[in-house]
């Protein structure tokens, strides 16, 4: 059986440039090579042994060389597929929670990108839902949440599951509005979701709790933060919208030099010991 080959255009092209590289070098230095030996030991290189010197090259070492990048672009382009998959959550496809905690901490250290939001997002009453309607309906429901949260952001925020019925959202350079609005809308598109479990329907919630910032924080403060207004939503009844902005750390004071007090034309001068 023929193998097919489902690389893209771009693999194609660099597989082209590479084996056309590898075949001049090689040309090059089998013309040397031959030269200098055929020099040494006979009457010069010739016409003939030009010719030999630049087929023999290309014929013996073309197709392995080609072969050889093929192959290297199937595994680089496997390893890439498996490096994907390792940080997606397989039921969701959002990030899982190790990929979504580098994300978000890398995002959170970059001075230069204005800090943001951490939105912490629970699904309210999820177990009764699994005890209801079975582990399917359950594992449905975390899907169409998913689907509402990916509907109600922009492209450049970050969605991760944080553990069974918890996702987390980091939306960045967020200020305390823009999250608001954000949760409001996450929160009001779960809630016109109706789960159809066989006979029975199940309209879904969600508990938001939020912190913003707007300097680097480490992601286990600004996850207690938001984790901790998601307990005061769920302890209000649930199906709310809690914030919190986080104030700015407070800077060092800069070191000051004791001053002897005494001062002539404008220059300290320095108590002798």
């Amino acid at each position: 059986m023929a193998r097919e080959f489902r690389l893209p255009r771009q693999a194609w092209a660099g597989i082209v440039r590479r084996t056309l590289g590898h075949m001049v070098v090689a040309v090059l230095i089998s013309v040397a090579l031959s030269y200098i030996i055929l020099e040494v030991f006979s009457q010069g290189i010739g016409e003939i042994g030009l010719i030999v010197a630049i087929v023999a090259p290309l014929a013996l070492g073309g197709p392995m060389v080609f072969y050889m990048s093929v192959r290297q672009f199937e595994l680089q382009m496997a390893y890439d597929r498996l490096e994907a998959a390792a940080a997606r959550d397989s039921l969701t496809n959002c990030f899982n929670h190790g990929a979504f905690v580098d994300a978000v901490s890398g995002a959170l250290r970059d001075e230069q990108a204005g800090g943001g939001t951490l939105l912490v997002i629970d699904a309210d009453h999820f177990k009764s839902i699994n005890d209801r309607f079975g582990h399917a309906s359950g594992d449905t429901a975390l899907k169409l949440i998913v689907a509402a949260i990916r509907s109600s952001v922009r492209p450049i925020d970050i969605i991760g599951r944080l553990g069974g019925e918890e996702f987390g959202v980091f939306l960045p350079a967020a200020d305390a509005e823009l999250a608001n609005r954000t949760a409001e809308i996450i929160r009001q598109s779960v809630r016109m979701i109706e789960l159809d479990a066989g006979d029975n329907a199940c309209v879904l919630s969600v508990s938001i709790g939020g912190a913003v910032t707007a300097e680097p924080v480490d992601f286990g403060d600004i996850f207690r933060s938001a984790d901790e207004q998601l307990y005061k939503v769920k302890a209000a009844g649930r199906n709310g919208v809690s914030l919190v902005v986080l104030l700015p750390r407070p800077k060092a004071p800069a070191a000051t030099k004791e001053s002897t007090g005494l001062v002539y034309r404008g220059h300290e001068i320095k108590r002798s010991a």
